[in-house]
């Protein structure tokens, strides 16, 4: 009864607010895509100037397959684009590469919460994996000490979630300005860029609410059992 109850009052509006971000991502994403950029700039030209204008030439621009597989690898600094991205002179390309830029850009100025999400990454890790069974190995043993322990390491995961947030948002702002000086691109381009990214963006407090609305259940189920 307890896991029901809290499952539907915590978890399920979490998870229809994921839904809604997801979907708000593939709208805008999908409406900015047939928008070109006057300057015919593609995601690749447009990764490529910020990563120059930061004295970032070694770093690498490859194309991935997928649909918004784009990333930042900080390990072999390459940025990776997919096939919507890399070599597509549209609005939602430019937006999604300059942010992916942003984040090479973070590294190479050594901003405080990427470099703290990427410390952290290891424990979070462990966390994910570890922490469900534990909870239950000492639910079922009745040691409550163990169930503190799995919960603390389920924290992790929400700490991750919560620490993502301004790296995500500084990379956008990263992007944002970077095309804004630069002139390359318009008012009314821009204004798409800061829609498909700010839709973008709520997906990642979307995964913070699922991921507290998660947490925050197990610790009403397991977290205080004095029987």
């Amino acid at each position: 009864m307890y896991f029901d109850v809290y499952y539907l009052i915590l978890v399920v509006p979490a998870l229809i607010f994921a839904m809604f971000a997801q979907s708000q991502v593939s709208r805008t994403f999908s409406k900015y895509s047939t928008m070109r950029t006057y300057s015919g700039m593609t995601g690749y030209e447009a990764a490529r100037r910020i990563l120059d204008a930061n004295g970032l030439r070694h770093v690498g621009i490859e194309r991935v397959s997928g649909h918004l597989t784009d990333h930042y690898d900080p390990r072999t600094n390459v940025i990776r684009l997919s096939d919507e991205v890399y070599n597509t002179n549209s609005v939602s390309a430019v937006g999604v590469a300059a942010h992916e830029a942003g984040h090479a850009v973070q590294y190479a100025k050594n901003y405080v919460p990427v470099k703290i999400r990427s410390a952290i990454i290891p424990v979070t890790q462990l966390g994910s994996t570890l922490s469900m069974p534990l909870v239950l190995i000492g639910f079922f043993m009745g040691a409550q000490p163990l169930v503190n322990f799995g919960l603390l390491l389920f924290a992790t995961v929400t700490a991750f979630q919560l620490v993502t947030l301004p790296v995500e948002f500084n990379a956008s702002n990263r992007a944002v300005y970077a095309l804004e000086t630069s002139g390359t691109i318009g008012d009314e381009e821009l204004s798409g860029v800061k829609k498909v990214l700010g839709a973008a963006a709520m997906t990642y407090v979307a995964a913070l609410a699922v991921s507290l609305a998660n947490l925050l259940r197990l610790v009403m189920i397991f977290g205080r059992r004095d029987d």
